[in-house]
């Protein structure tokens, strides 16, 4: 799965604040069950199931009549979870200190995994301790991010 693309984004994110929540990301590519859109819900009080319907249901109309994705695929709606994905910069600066995982979309310093600590996050770079290594990474490149293992 990676990032969806701004196009779909576009589409979803206005159903999604509609509906009084906010849109943590969209990712969108091959999953278990095929082509799947994957959409991430929250709100400040959390996420329930029936949120996840409520925004499905909508989204299915809406992505229907729009017709932004060309072939089949299946919509899940979901909350962040533990392991909260990081689409933007805001997002991403919001978990300096946490522990992460970043694949990026090509290859830096010889390694597109990083597994380690977010040190800091500016001007559109996101920079991760991986053993004792800085790695400055663009946040536009990045392919899928996750906090990993998170509690609170």
């Amino acid at each position: 799965m990676q990032r969806a693309s701004p196009l779909v984004v576009s589409v979803v994110e206005p159903v999604v604040t509609g509906l009084g929540y906010e849109l943590v990301g969209a990712e969108f590519g091959m999953a278990e069950n095929g082509q799947t859109l994957r959409v991430y819900i929250d709100k400040p009080e959390g996420i329930v199931m029936e949120d996840c319907a409520a925004v499905s249901r909508q989204l299915n109309a809406v992505l229907d009549v729009e017709d932004t994705i060309k072939s089949a695929y299946l919509l899940e709606v979901s909350s962040p979870g533990v392991d909260r994905p990081l689409f933007t910069e805001a997002q991403f600066a919001s978990q300096v200190g946490e522990q992460v995982r970043i694949r990026m979309t090509d290859s830096i310093s010889g390694r597109r995994n990083f597994k380690g600590q977010l040190v800091s996050v500016a001007n559109a770079h996101a920079v991760i301790e991986v053993d004792g290594i800085d790695y400055d990474l663009p946040v536009a490149d990045v392919e899928q991010a996750h906090i990993i293992g998170r509690l609170s």
